[in-house]
């Protein structure tokens, strides 16, 4: 990764647009595990505990959308910028909480400021390398999120078994002055220029996402028939549709509607939906499991998580290349079908006490199977646009995904406490196993969609002499 695209080193802006996704990544799953820690400390009590979690989607889901579309319009780099700043500082002052409410607040506020970094850290890679070095850079772009994911319950361990939990969130200080120094020396700045900027599409778009994710977060615990449930899933539909409405009529769309139009574009988000329903909403039970039926502490549990986990670092920059070759959509579906049959198996099998062993070969499977689809939904999502909807285009997709992982962590955590509980370990498999058979199938309705998605989307086809310094034509499908 030698190669230069407008004076600036490929790998050079890899660790510039990589190192602050990796920071917010592993933040979010660390502190999903120092809960109990947290609780403890701060006195907390369960609501406090779900608002500790959920103020950082809430701000994080809603602002998705918003944050890439003003990159657009003031400048990427800038925005980008101002996100590592605001998530660093917020970071500080999550470490300085004295009560479970300023806590919360400042979790709202990270939410706020990795919905600035997280979509155009991949816009800004994929416009600054050079497009037959892309699918390598999308690849590793996607195993840095992959190594977060991988160190995310290991650290969470480690904090539970005796490090203070401040240092969750203070590590990230020094990370961020790192990663914001890098952003202002190596990466360029872009925009696309406009007429200006659709605040009321912001506002709808930003409500609509808050409205829906509140409803899903608080259905397991207020229960789905809810009145406050009711009302903010109705509220939600309703803003979603005038938002459409709205985006008709603008001169200044938000998110243009023929984005909806292009296929590669709209099946990779709803495979992409369908993944981080079943596979992530069934992580967070399967990160407990280990514990509650297997008898492990949270240290060990977490070293044995990453036999899931690290399999995207090692497989996602091969993806992401042969994604540049043979297009994505054959790649995304035979990952989510190895996802889907990890699940089964794991489902199949599961009981108490069981040896890791037994458990060992099924997530590996699932791993793989995230590998393969991480780095192609990136690569075939912004292929499919143009190069100055990418920002958009990672916002919608990124914004997809938070929807599915906070939609499958509701529902399968509602079938679980259906079917099972925390009374003793063979309660907690079988509702384990009640939600797996959920997820599964959904996972395999997404490996499906992925079928249609055109052949050669995502993929780069060289149409100069080796070489040559310009860029090869982008299939978008």
């Amino acid at each position: 990764m030698r190669s230069r695209t407008a004076g600036y080193p490929v790998l050079a802006v890899f660790v510039a647009c990589s190192l602050p996704m990796f920071m917010a990544g592993l933040d979010n799953l660390v502190v999903v595990t120092s809960l109990t820690v947290i609780r403890a400390d701060l006195g907390a009590d369960v609501a406090h505990l779900q608002w500790i979690s959920n103020a950082y989607i809430v701000a994080f889901a809603g602002l998705l959308l918003v944050a890439a579309g003003l990159g657009d319009r003031w400048g990427r780099r800038r925005v980008f910028t101002a996100g590592i700043a605001g998530f660093t500082a917020a970071s500080l002052c999550c470490g300085l909480a004295d009560t479970a409410g300023q806590l919360i607040a400042a979790r709202a506020v990270q939410g706020a400021g990795a919905a600035m970094l997280t979509p155009l850290s991949l816009t800004i890679l994929a416009g600054a390398v050079p497009a037959r070095s892309r699918g390598l850079a999308i690849g590793l772009w996607s195993a840095a999120n992959g190594a977060a994911i991988s160190l995310g319950p290991l650290a969470g361990g480690a904090v539970a078994e005796g490090l203070d939990w401040r240092w969750v969130f203070w590590i990230n200080v020094p990370i961020g002055v790192v990663a914001l120094v890098l952003a202002r020396r190596w990466l360029p700045e872009s925009r696309v220029r406009s007429t200006g900027v659709d605040v009321v599409g912001m506002a709808l778009v930003c409500a609509t996402v808050v409205a829906g994710i509140w409803a899903i977060v608080n259905g397991p615990e207020r229960g789905w028939t809810a009145p406050a449930v009711l009302v903010a899933g109705a509220v939600s539909v309703a803003l979603a549709v005038a938002f459409v409405v709205w985006e008709r009529r603008t001169v200044t769309p938000l998110l243009p509607p023929r984005l909806y139009r292009i296929k590669a574009f709209t099946l990779t988000n709803v495979a992409s939906l369908s993944m981080h329903f079943g596979v992530f909403g069934s992580i967070f039970l399967l990160a407990q499991l280990l514990q509650v039926a297997h008898g492990y502490g949270p240290l060990d549990a977490g070293l044995r998580t990453m036999a899931w986990t690290v399999m995207p670092m090692i497989v996602a920059p091969l993806a992401g290349m042969l994604t540049q070759r043979i297009g994505g959509g054959r790649l995304i579906a035979a990952g989510l079908a190895l996802q889907a049959a990890g699940l089964a198996w794991i489902a199949a099998v599961a009981a108490p006490a069981q040896p890791f062993a037994e458990i060992l070969g099924p997530m590996v499977t699932a791993g793989i199977g995230m590998g393969l689809v991480f780095a192609p939904t990136a690569a075939v999502v912004l292929a499919a646009v143009r190069s100055e909807e990418h920002g958009l285009a990672s916002g919608a997709n990124t914004t997809v995904r938070e929807f599915g992982g906070a939609l499958g962590i509701a529902v399968l955590g509602t079938v679980f406490q259906a079917h099972g509980g925390y009374g003793d370990p063979q309660r907690f498999v079988d509702g384990v196993v009640a939600a797996l058979w959920v997820g599964a199938p959904v996972v395999v309705a997404g490996a499906v969609v992925a079928l249609f998605i055109p052949r050669g989307a995502g993929s780069v086809e060289p149409t100069i002499p080796p070489g040559d310094d310009a860029r090869p034509a982008v299939h978008s499908a």
